[in-house]
């Protein structure tokens, strides 16, 4: 079995996020986590409550469109079990976007309340859009906007200053950096945001990443993997063996018949966040 070193990924700028993310709470009126609906608890940020003062929460389940249906129907009865409210959302589809705004009104019911109680009905309110990089925070804000105002690119740490923008419904939304938190306690929390491309690749044992990503999908998608690169007979092969294969397959060789397993874990890995071998989710809820 492929084994990859401890990730530590905490650059200078998630401190300064983290203090940006206090700074701004007595701003607003909730939260509007953003997790990974591949990878729902892994790409939870443990620090998230105690830097938001347990303001009123709402996780939104992203790239609802890349996970396994039924993976993302038990999480959202997982989260309604623990009294938090989750929509599954997908910022290309636009799926669940519709369920956002009264979503929020029904979480903050109280304040509204309120408000119309001090004559401040109209006042809009305030939410902030939180969570670690590349789950699509901007992407989310840009889809219900209305446009592309915040800047959105596929890969972590790219907003890096606090945003706000209106939406229809009477909703501010405040957008920030997405942060991480300094050391993984679960390797295997790492090894998934690492997968998802909440790390960035170049401080990773790429190959090692590749590998240990097709242990964890094939014992319960080798179907997906075998039918996007034609394989065949891969039992009794291992991890390395099996990436040689799809780099074969896919005409990656070198100089005397050599294989570019690098060329083809970064392929691997790329596919797999192009959700490419279908909708996989990599956990469930504990039961």
């Amino acid at each position: 079995m492929a084994e990859i070193q401890d990730i530590q990924w905490f650059p200078g700028h998630m401190t300064k996020t983290k203090r940006q993310i206090k700074e701004s709470i007595k701003l607003i009126d909730a939260v509007a986590e953003i997790v990974d609906a591949r990878v729902p608890m892994s790409s939870r940020n443990p620090d998230l409550s105690e830097m938001s003062n347990n303001k009123p929460r709402l996780i939104l389940l992203n790239k609802c469109d890349m996970a396994d249906p039924n993976a993302t129907k038990k999480w959202l009865e997982y989260f309604e079990k623990k009294g938090i409210k989750a929509i599954a959302v997908d910022c290309k589809s636009g799926t669940g976007f519709k369920q956002f705004v009264p979503a929020v009104k029904d979480l903050l019911s109280d304040r509204l309340a309120a408000l119309k109680e001090k004559g401040m009905g109209g006042k809009a309110l305030r939410v902030m859009v939180a969570g670690i990089p590349n789950v699509g925070k901007s992407s989310f804000i840009n889809k219900i906007v209305g446009g592309t105002k915040a800047k959105v690119e596929d890969r972590p740490g790219v907003t890096r200053g606090n945003q706000w923008f209106s939406v229809q419904g009477g909703i501010d939304l405040l957008d920030t950096p997405g942060v991480l938190w300094p050391k993984f306690d679960d390797k295997i929390v790492g090894e998934r945001l690492a997968f998802t491309g909440a790390i960035r690749d170049n401080i990773l044992d790429i190959e090692l990443l590749a590998m240990r990503l097709l242990e964890t999908l094939m014992p319960l998608y080798s179907d997906n993997i075998c039918e996007r690169y034609k394989l065949t007979d891969v039992e009794g092969l291992d991890s390395y063996d099996l990436l040689g294969e799809i780099g074969r397959k896919r005409g990656m060789l070198m100089g005397r018949g050599e294989i570019d397993t690098e060329r083809a874990a970064i392929m691997l890995l790329d596919e797999f966040r192009a959700a490419k071998f279908g909708r996989i989710s990599l956990e469930l809820p504990e039961k």
